[in-house]
């Protein structure tokens, strides 16, 4: 139970951060780099005094209709929650923080600034096994009926957008756009890809039970244990393998430099780790 509230904390907190990205940075400068909401800063150059959140909220209504029609319900709760939270978050920033203008006329910073926070909310969201609704409903009925992936469909959906927004607010904005569209993806990965990462680790040592009780017993990480035989020494040797954080592992090689300084060390990164300790097998 605990767990899954601190899902919803984190796809909360998410959403707010691709709310804020969009609202302060993005919409100001018609900087429509793809999804719900920035088809929305397109329509309201037709309606100048409608509410960004409320256009987004009926757009996602209406690709989540679509969704169940072509899809099925395959969607999930948390899907629903984070398009709803963005929508409701671009809202209420929209009544209490009007913005007149951008914060800068550098067009370049606000659309760097936009996509890192909104990149960040996205992969926040995304970490939690949700995602924003929206252009990824259009890239998974593509992928149904076209057998066109989902990263190429929802580049194609959000292509569209930024098109639609250079025809709408000229070519130079669509050229930001399209930069921005093409960083934000990079931002996301980057992000997920860092919130994922751990550090596969090999070792040989002479007091390899030493090392095998500190990992289980106060690291609480499983080991699994290789029989080796020295291609030199001809001696049989114990090769220790383990999965930890980041921080864990320098505390890791910490211990085992204190108690031997001759052990054998060797590492590598793990982007997905699923099972028992780390994330759950969905």
């Amino acid at each position: 139970m605990k767990n899954r509230v601190m899902e919803y904390v984190f796809i909360t907190f998410g959403a707010f951060l691709v709310a804020a990205g969009v609202y302060f940075f993005l919409v100001p400068s018609n900087l429509a780099v793809g999804g719900v909401s920035g088809l929305a800063i397109v329509l309201k150059s037709f309606l100048p005094n409608a509410n960004i959140g409320v256009l987004s909220l009926m757009m996602n209504g209406v690709l989540f209709i679509v969704g169940f029609i072509f899809i099925g319900v395959g969607f999930g709760a948390k899907t629903i929650y984070s398009s709803m939270a963005i929508s409701f978050s671009l809202g209420m920033m929209e009544i209490f923080y009007p913005m007149q203008q951008p914060f800068s006329d550098d067009m370049f910073l606000v659309l760097v600034m936009g996509v890192l926070v909104s990149g960040a909310g996205i992969a926040i969201v995304f970490n939690q096994n949700a995602s924003s609704g929206g252009t990824d409903i259009i890239a998974k009925i593509l992928n149904k009926y076209f057998k066109i992936s989902i990263g190429v469909g929802l580049f194609i959906a959000d292509f569209f957008i930024v098109l639609a927004a250079g025809y709408v607010f000229g070519i130079e904005v669509f050229m930001y756009a399209f930069i921005g569209l093409i960083v934000n993806g990079t931002v996301i990965d980057g992000m997920i890809e860092g919130f994922n990462t751990c550090v596969e680790v090999m070792i040989i040592s002479r007091e390899s039970e030493t090392i095998k009780t500190y990992v289980m017993d106060t690291m609480e990480r499983g080991v699994t244990v290789y029989q080796a035989t020295g291609g030199y020494t001809k001696e049989q040797k114990e090769v220790l393998l383990t999965v930890v954080g980041k921080r864990e592992f320098v505390q890791l090689r910490k211990f085992i430099k204190q108690i031997d300084r001759t052990a054998f060390i060797t590492t590598k990164k793990a982007h997905e780790i699923l099972g028992e300790g780390f994330s759950e097998l969905d």
